[in-house]
Order: structure tokens, then sequence, then C-alpha cells
């Protein structure tokens, strides 16, 4: 396994940066691509290891997608073209392709067996496999079908009123890609907004979905069109960079061209609460908001976070963690038992890494509790195989005055693979 070992100390950023396609929003443009009619063209896509995976997948399903540095060229012919694959779909540490492929090869036409990696292979499936089971769909796994590998016997579907009993973007994706093939409306009750990128870029290759309060309205039997998609940056990505620059003693950047879709800027939210300095710049998008943010130095104060927040910073809790650790006085993370069934139990994983570190943390049911101010010392550390995890750690690293050093970093190249590039353009590091 791959380690990298971080001797700098960033004190001060200046100037701007890019940073990769949004994950979320790459996955979702070949989806759509690939059951849309006529030519897609998709600019600005992630190149990282997950999204290929998807790329790879419609490939294996006789969907013609040419790849060049400019962009992704997809040419669909919507779900009844597709062909029995001859093998075993291979997802590696994809989640959002595992699922959302769920929903829609449940409506195909023929018969599919798809696998993870280790860690895929251990994450939660039955959440999807539950609602498209009630839409007909003729779904076998393990235990159940609560974990991959599945085999599908695709089916028509029947639309279906269900309520998400988790608040998961996944789920709710994979039951609206089911229902553009079923008979009839499908109507998705989700209590608390999650991220809508589906339902956008739906609308954006010309299908119908309406949301009314918490229930979300497909029709069935719908026909795209192909279009062209530019994808913004990964506000994600971003977060690293933004709790970098909230962090670094000297920090006046921009960071460019990244989607600001509310559904995902929680921890604007949450860096405001703790008083951190931060200028949004809000462009024209076509379909999902995008723009700038100007991120400053600040002294920082701790908070409580949780309820409907959680859905809209999941995925940036680790890197909260760490920035809670150099803020004065105690953050309390709480409703977010969904981090144990991420790559990694982000929980278990957050709180022992930084505890190497001196971080002073500790891990509750659904959170985590962290005093701060703690100067970070330097250790040995790892990813556990999770890229959000390896980020955050390296994160740790460039705000610690002593040596770190990260074991299993290689994960990074799932979203991020220039992350160090990108950290070279602001800051004075070697």
């Amino acid at each position: 396994m791959g380690k990298i070992e971080i001797a700098d100390y960033i004190e001060k950023l200046t100037g701007s940066i890019t940073v990769p396609g949004d994950k979320s929003i790459s996955h979702r443009a070949v989806m759509f691509g690939a059951l849309a009619e006529g030519v897609t063209e998709i600019t600005n896509f992630l190149t990282g290891d997950d999204c290929l995976r998807t790329v790879d997948i419609f490939q294996k399903l006789g969907v013609p997608i040419r790849m060049t540095e400019e962009k992704i060229s997809i040419e669909g012919k919507g779900l009844s073209d597709f062909v029995e694959p001859k093998e075993v779909l291979y997802f590696g540490n994809s989640g959002t392709t595992a699922r959302l492929m769920t929903g829609i090869l449940a409506g195909s036409s023929f018969c599919s067996m798809f696998t993870g990696d280790e860690s895929l292979n251990r994450r939660p499936m039955e959440r999807v496999v539950t609602p498209l089971k009630k839409m007909g769909a003729d779904i076998h796994g393990r235990e159940d079908g609560k974990y991959l590998p599945l085999s599908i016997r695709g089916r028509r579907l029947q639309s279906i009123r269900y309520e998400l009993p988790v608040l998961s973007a996944q789920l709710k994706s994979a039951i609206i890609f089911a229902a553009l093939h079923a008979n009839g409306e499908t109507v998705i009750i989700e209590n608390s907004p999650t991220r809508d990128h589906t339902e956008i870029m739906l609308k954006q290759f010309g299908g119908q979905i309406e949301r009314v309060g918490k229930e979300i309205k497909v029709k069935g039997n719908q026909s795209l069109v192909g279009t062209r998609v530019h994808v913004p940056g990964d506000f994600s990505s971003a977060a690293f960079f933004i709790v970098l620059g909230a962090l670094a003693k000297k920090s006046d950047f921009i960071i460019e061209n990244i989607g600001l879709n509310p559904t995902r800027t929680g921890l604007l939210d949450v860096l405001k609460r703790m008083h951190g300095k931060f200028e949004m710049m809000k462009e024209d998008g076509n379909f999902e908001p995008t723009g700038s943010l100007r991120i400053q130095s600040a002294p920082l104060v701790g908070t409580t976070i949780g309820g409907d927040m959680i859905p809209r910073l999941i995925d940036e809790i680790p890197i909260i963690a760490l920035l809670a650790t150099q803020a004065e006085g105690t953050t309390v993370i709480k409703d977010a038992e969904e981090l144990r069934v991420k790559e990694s139990d982000r929980i278990a994983t957050v709180v022992t890494e930084l505890k190497k570190l001196g971080a002073n943390i500790e891990a509750t049911e659904d959170g985590m509790i962290i005093e701060g101010k703690t100067k970070l010392s330097g250790g040995y550390v790892n990813s556990h195989g999770d890229h959000r995890i390896g980020m955050m750690l390296a994160i740790a690293g460039l705000i610690s005055e002593e040596k770190v050093i990260i074991d299993q970093y290689e994960c990074t190249q799932i979203s991020y693979p220039d992350f160090f590039g990108d950290v070279k353009k602001i800051s004075k590091m070697k």
C-alpha cells in the first residue's frame, strides 16, 4: 500500500485554484447520457476511479462512449438498446455506481450480475433493494440482497409510493431511475432534502419530475434527449481547501467554478456559525448553481451540528471534525449515523486517526464530540482506504508542525488525483 509523508507546514494561502469536476454529477451525467436518445457531451468530467467505473459499466452494456482530454461523448439509444453483459460487472469502491445502477438495471430486459471490492461489498444495499422489489424487481444477493454481490433479472416495473427510511440521495436516485421505466407515477416521500443532482439533471435531459412539499413525483415510461453537460467543480473536494484556508494563519485565496447547490453547501453554514470568514460569488449556471469562494483566515469557535443540516454536509464531516479541533470550545456532531456505512466507518476512523495526532475527540453512537483548540502533533496514520479520510489527514499534516505519514494514501485517486498539485498552486509547499 502507498504511503505519503507530509513535513510541510502551511502558513499562507494565496491566489486561486479550480478543483476537479463534481463526482456525483459526473456519475449522473454518464447515466442519463446512456439512457437518453442522441448524443450527450460532458465537459469537466471527473476522471477519478469511481467515475471511470461508471463509464466502464456502460461500455460493457454496449453504449458507445468516447473519452478525450476535453470531453466525453455518449451515443445514447435508451435502456432498450442496452445489451446483456457477458461478464460480472465490477463496481470497485463506488457506492454511487452500485446503488444507482441497481435502479437502472432493474427495469432492463436481461440478466446482470455485479460486485465490488471488499469495502463496497460490506456497504448496505438492502435500502435500495427493498423499494425496487416493491416495484416488481427480481433481485437476489447475499443475505437476501442486503449486500453485494447481486444478480438482477430485468423486468417491467410498476410505480410505487415510498417514504425514504433513511436520508440518502443514492437511495432516492435509484428509485427515480427505476421509476423512469415503470408503469404509472412513482411518488417518493423525502422528509428532509438530500442532494438533488438527479432531479436537476433529469430536467436537463428533458425529463419530467415534480416536487410538492415532501413528495417527489416521477412519471413512468419517459424518453430522454441527449444534451450538453458541464460539470462544476466538486464542493466536497473544495471543502478540504476551505478548511485549510480557514486554519492557515494567513489565507486569502479563491476557489473558482465550484458547485454551490444549497443541498451540498452545509459546510459554509457551519463555518459561518464558527465565525469563519468567506465570501460567496455566485455565477449563472445552466442548471446547477455555480460560483467562486473567497476564503480568509479567522479565529474559530465550536458549535453543534445535527438535524436537517447533516444531509447537506455528510461527506464533509471528516474535514469538519478536523476544523473543530482548531476551534475554541466544544463542537458536537450528532444525527450522523450514516457515517457508519460509508467507504469506512467514518465515525470510528476519524476519531481513531485524529487521536493519533493528539486531538481531543470522542465517538458517540451517531457522531462525535471534539474539544478544541488542540495543537496537533505528528504521527503515523491510516486512511483505511477511504479517500475522504486520506485527504482530511493530509490537511491535518499541513497544519501540524511535525511530520505526518499517511498509509493507504493512494485511495485519494477516487475523487482528487492531483490534490497536492493544487496545494502547491496556492502555497509555498515544495
